[in-house]
């Protein structure tokens, strides 16, 4: 398949594209909201001639972030774009940096939407996070001579594998990227073999590792955990879970319940349209059971709190002793497991976690990392940490040892955009 038959897909795929999205917002109402957008319409005012970051949703604009942060510090007479693609990633977006970035959905990669979206924001450069890959939109900056960098880049083995199948589309689109800016030199060699020119791919790491902790959060959540008369309850948080994980973790809260009655968890599902349901699960199940959002105080007969809040999961995840992130029981591939290790806390997860193998592999290796394979090993392994305090301490330090020996990736990233700027 090449660019000309996947626009030609891709159009007659659009009725389908728009009947899911009518589909997902009876679920997230927010879906039905600003579609001219994702059509290069009813833009909002940017300012062109500047910087075009794109973080497809939540994860990705928690991670480039730090990036947005130190381009407009670095270069504070262009502006910055940043789009996504999901109403969550939108709100995120805007709850980091308010109207200090202008910001709006990513057309979807038609080639006459990728076109009038950039004679509109007309960028210096683009910058992509991680592998959000689109034909359309990248030769569009190609033949405009607007530079392409994939930022933190990363590729598995079955993407790759992906990606080969389709190798007349995929190969002219990556030999068209100034910069492929990856994590790993295995990921480094698959974007070279699938057809990415090699004096533009460059081994920055992972800039999740420059995860920087503001002591004020831990103060807050030191502050609300005494407020709650929390601090002495085994209190562990199970974070972005998935469909078919949240019963599981249930499971191994009530046997951590038969042998410690006090413990609290903090249950916080990945995607906001599933709040209500998994807070009704909760209470089907018999636990005593708040939500986040209303800011009742757990007392003495809650068992779960159901964060259900968006922009707060450092926050949570400070107020725990022990995280276990979620997306990993379900063949999801994981979720960030650096974010509770950054905080000191000794980091759980299930097998699946084919999205972050490298950091997972590190952590495991240095004794952050604990990985189980049900809802039974993992009870067994909370008591076990709950009851052992000095071995869950070695496990929170192993995880910042990683994440100092990892740092600086952030820096290289910015060098690589910065030669592209000039």
């Amino acid at each position: 398949m090449n660019r000309r038959l996947y626009s030609l897909i891709f159009h007659l795929a659009l009725p389908i594209i728009v009947a899911r999205l009518f589909w997902r917002a009876r679920r997230a109402p927010a879906y039905a909201q600003r579609i001219g957008e994702r059509f290069a319409l009813a833009l909002p005012e940017v300012a062109p001639g500047g910087i075009w970051v794109h973080a497809v949703s939540v994860g990705e604009s928690i991670a480039a972030a730090p990036m947005i942060r130190a381009l407009r510090q670095r270069y504070p007479d262009l502006p910055i774009t940043v789009t996504c693609m999901t109403p969550t990633g939108s709100e995120r977006i805007r709850a980091l940096f308010g109207d200090q970035v202008a910001h709006c959905y990513l057309p979807y990669d038609l080639p006459w939407a990728a076109a009038r979206f950039l004679r509109r924001l007309r960028p210096r450069l683009a910058v992509i996070m991680e592998t959000e890959l689109w034909p359309n939109h990248i030769h569009q900056c190609a033949r405009r001579g607007i530079p392409v960098a994939l930022a933190n880049a990363r590729l598995s083995e079955r993407s790759a594998r992906g990606y080969a199948r389709f190798a007349r589309l995929t190969a002219p689109m990556l030999a068209e990227l100034a910069l492929i800016a990856v994590q790993s030199e295995v990921e480094a060699q698959r974007f070279r073999q699938l057809g990415a020119r090699a004096k533009c791919v460059e081994v920055t790491g992972s800039i999740k590792f420059d995860l920087s902790i503001d002591p004020a959060l831990v103060e807050r959540a030191t502050a609300l955990r005494e407020a709650w008369q929390a601090t002495a309850r085994p209190l562990w948080i199970a974070a972005s879970t998935h469909a078919g994980e949240d019963e599981v973790l249930l499971a191994a809260h009530r046997r951590l319940l038969a042998r410690r009655p006090d413990a609290l968890l903090i249950l916080v599902p990945r995607h906001p349209e599933r709040f209500d349901a998994v807070f009704e699960l909760c209470r089907q199940s018999g636990f005593g059971s708040v939500r986040r959002s209303t800011g009742e105080r757990p007392g003495a007969e809650t068992s779960v709190l159901v964060g259900d809040t968006m922009g707060e999961l450092l926050f949570l995840y400070a107020l725990a002793d022990l995280a276990f992130v979620g997306g990993s029981l379900v063949p999801n591939g994981g979720h960030n497991l650096l974010e509770p290790a950054a905080l000191g806390k000794p980091v759980l997860s299930g097998p699946h976690l084919f999205n972050f193998l490298d950091i997972a592999a590190q952590l495991r290796e240095a004794g952050a990392l604990v990985e189980v394979a049900d809802g039974d090993a993992l009870a067994e392994r909370l008591d076990g940490l709950f009851a052992d305090r000095l071995r869950a301490q070695a496990m929170a330090d192993a995880g910042l040892r990683v994440m100092r020996a990892n740092e600086g990736a952030l820096g290289r990233l910015l060098a690589g955009l910065g030669r592209l700027l000039d």
